[in-house]
């Protein structure tokens, strides 16, 4: 009789209205998803023959874009995000995270311009305006332990604008050497959120996963990474970059093993982590070996760039928009395959080349295809979740 006379709540029906900049996180997880599904395309398009060059010129344009472009926007969109939780003090929303999202627009649309120096001020301004609207709310909150984020976003733009000095011919080093310090600075991020995260989604996501931290491993580590960046600055190469290179590969992989991957294999949303983590160690063991002569240097670089941050960043991008937009953690079949898509995309770029040079430009296209689907996937499954507010109606 009780059960007949419970009366149910109707579903609460969804909010209705438009949140793109709601919180950091929305707009860069789309504009970086967006511009990953067509500039790369375009880029092996150029690197085949059948396309011709911008004012950032082939492999400079790819790199920049990739690092200045699809990498920072997301690493600037997961800062606010993260910021706001690590601070309690809002980040960047509403006009001035608009502001911010058109600033890296310009900057991506002036590179393919001749408009050479408007180029290198949005692209120097992007990361500068984004250290301010990070660095505030950790100066009021006293926030010591993230300062180095703020730094590191400095960095970015000292980098950016080394390209592009170098670019307009006024300065006397080439432009590759920005491109080496993003590159560096990203594997230092990766090593560091990586170390944050994975363990404990690791853990909340799989029960009786035990993955572990320990901090001698966590030291050589990041320490390793660290040095290999500073031997970078300092122009070291040949066999003590490869012994570093080396010994860094070796204590990543000893961290990634203590933290139990193979426990993780029923749930992508934990895996597709732990996959991509994995092409961390392999980067620097490819570093290692093109140092000593014995293989590409482009390996390594795409082993990074392909491998540990595009696959990090479409696992990061999936749980952080189901997490702050109040939906489950829990991946479907259509994130499934853009993980898949992505790791094929790495497996392809890295792998052809290193068993048939030969077949490089081949893997390039084939490469492209795949990231380019991966991502297109995500920006078309996500742009609704991401312009629409909370399923459960919380700000954010």
């Amino acid at each position: 009789m009780t059960s007949l006379l419970r009366i149910e709540e109707p579903p609460r029906p969804a909010p209705s209205g438009f949140a793109l900049f709601a919180l950091g996180f929305r707009p860069f997880y789309l504009l970086a998803s967006l511009f990953a599904a067509l500039s790369v395309p375009l880029w092996a398009l150029q690197f085949s023959g059948l396309l011709g060059h911008a004012y950032l010129a082939g492999p400079v344009w790819h790199a920049h874009e990739m690092l200045f472009g699809f990498t920072l926007a997301v690493i600037v969109g997961f800062l606010f995000t993260a910021g706001r939780n690590w601070t309690g003090l809002p980040t960047p929303t509403g006009t001035p995270l608009a502001a911010l999202a058109v600033l890296w627009v310009a900057a991506r649309v002036l590179v393919l311009t001749p408009y050479a120096v408007a180029a290198a001020v949005a692209n120097v301004a992007f990361p500068l305006a984004a250290a301010v609207g990070l660095a505030l709310p950790f100066w009021k909150a006293r926030n010591r332990r993230n300062y180095f984020f703020v730094g590191l976003l400095l960095l970015f733009a000292v980098a950016a604008g080394w390209v592009h000095l170098a670019q307009l011919g006024l300065v006397h080093q080439p432009g590759t050497a920005g491109i080496t310090l993003a590159l560096d600075m990203v594997l230092f991020i990766l090593a560091v959120m990586g170390g944050r995260v994975i363990p404990m989604f690791t853990n909340n996501g799989v029960p009786g996963a035990g993955a572990e931290r320990h901090p001698r491993v966590e030291q050589l580590a990041l320490g390793g990474v660290l040095a290999l960046l500073l031997a970078d600055a300092l122009g070291l190469r040949g066999g003590p970059l490869a012994g570093l290179a080396a010994a860094a590969g070796a204590a990543h992989a000893w961290r990634w093993a203590l933290w139990r991957p193979w426990r993780t294999r029923r749930v992508p949303l934990v895996w597709v982590l732990h996959l991509a983590y994995l092409w961390l160690p392999l980067h620097l063991l490819l570093r290692a070996l093109a140092e000593l002569g014995w293989v590409m240097p482009s390996l390594a670089t795409h082993a990074l760039t392909v491998g540990a941050v595009g696959g990090l960043v479409i696992g990061m991008m999936t749980r952080t928009a189901r997490g702050h937009t109040g939906r489950p953690l829990r991946a479907d079949r259509w994130e499934v395959a853009g993980y898949a898509l992505v790791a094929a995309a790495a497996v392809v770029r890295v792998g052809l080349p290193l068993l048939a040079p030969a077949q490089t430009v081949q893997a390039a296209l084939v490469s492209a295809l795949l990231w380019s689907a991966g991502f297109g996937l995500y920006a078309l499954r996500y742009w609704p979740v991401l312009s629409r507010p909370r399923v459960d109606g919380k700000p954010g």
